[in-house]
């Protein structure tokens, strides 16, 4: 019996020598936890208004341009109306200015013209035989001076019409067309901004996504800018874990890691696309080899939005390294 008891104690301390080299080989990065999270896109008017339509329902997948909701409109729709007319009107305005006087006008001055031309051609001709005759002493000096100052006045008549006549055939003053045309470019200006407004009244999804949810019914008053729909891309969610400060620096952005979930079978694969720089859990001391072991960074990983739809934010997870 006395001859046992040595081969029993060489035995533990072989297998206390043999733990210990276990112990003091390379060991295995363990899990980190974290959780999956979604960075949501809250989809809003601008403008307020009752909620007229709702086109989507809590838990439906959505394109982009899916319509989702719509606020009544009628005051915009009518600002709108409104705004065509005046568009129109000084579209009209400045059209009119640039034509120049009607063809009627026209035809008015010109034949004013013509019986200005013929009254000073005969004037004329009146002139020279009194002139005639006055050279002669058959003409007095009144009837020459009645007939010069008449030849005179028709001539200066007939330039008159000339001028006449081409300003109507002109148009209204640069300074007149060039207020028309502001005028016109504020209207548009005041249609633009009424589109504008009708058009923010209908909301379309930006992206694929989930519709996370829905805060409002139909019928109910939504003030503006307030969100409607909680709307989640994808490409929006992402996985958030805790790495120790002494596994930490072995990570850079672009690596490949092993998201694990209860309830599959196979771990999931994302890729680390942030790292903080900023650790977690900071001891308010200063950093010595103790406190350093409690220091956590945080670091996001994305998915493929092929995986990413089916995933759901809030979900804890353990994450591990590719190998």
């Amino acid at each position: 019996m006395k001859n046992c008891f040595p081969a029993k104690s060489a035995l533990v301390a072989l297998a206390a020598l043999t733990l210990a080299l276990v112990g003091c080989g390379r060991r295995e990065p363990a899990g980190y936890q974290g959780y999956l999270e979604g960075e949501f896109v809250q989809l809003a008017a601008p403008l307020a208004g009752r909620l007229e339509k709702l086109t989507v329902a809590k838990g439906a997948r959505v394109t982009a341009g899916t319509p989702l909701f719509q606020l009544e409109q009628g005051a915009e729709s009518a600002a709108l109306g409104e705004a065509v007319g005046r568009v129109r009107a000084a579209q009209a305005r400045l059209a009119d200015l640039r034509k120049g006087q009607r063809p009627t006008e026209l035809a008015v001055i010109e034949a004013r013209f013509a019986q200005a031309r013929a009254a000073a051609e005969l004037s004329t001709r009146e002139l020279e035989r009194l002139t005639k005759l006055h050279e002669n002493r058959v003409a007095s000096d009144d009837d020459f001076d009645r007939a010069r100052l008449n030849q005179e006045a028709a001539t200066k008549q007939v330039a008159e019409l000339v001028a006449q006549l081409e300003t109507a055939r002109l148009g209204a003053r640069t300074d007149v067309i060039a207020a028309a045309e502001a005028e016109t470019a504020a209207a548009q200006a005041a249609l633009d901004r009424a589109g504008w407004a009708v058009a923010q009244k209908s909301v379309s999804a930006p992206r694929d996504g989930l519709i996370y949810d829905t805060l409002y019914r139909e019928g109910e008053f939504v003030a503006a800018a307030m969100p409607v729909i909680t709307l989640l891309p994808p490409d929006n969610l992402k996985v958030r874990f805790f790495v120790p400060e002494a596994d930490f620096g072995a990570l850079k952005a672009g690596d490949t890691v092993q998201v694990a979930l209860t309830g599959r079978s196979a771990p999931l694969e994302a890729r680390i696309s942030y790292l903080s720089p900023k650790p977690e859990y900071t001891p308010p001391v200063l950093y010595n080899r103790e406190n350093r072991s409690k220091l956590v960074f945080m670091v996001e990983a994305s998915f493929d939005n092929a995986v990413a739809r089916d995933l759901h934010p809030g979900q804890p997870v353990e994450v591990t390294p590719s190998k």
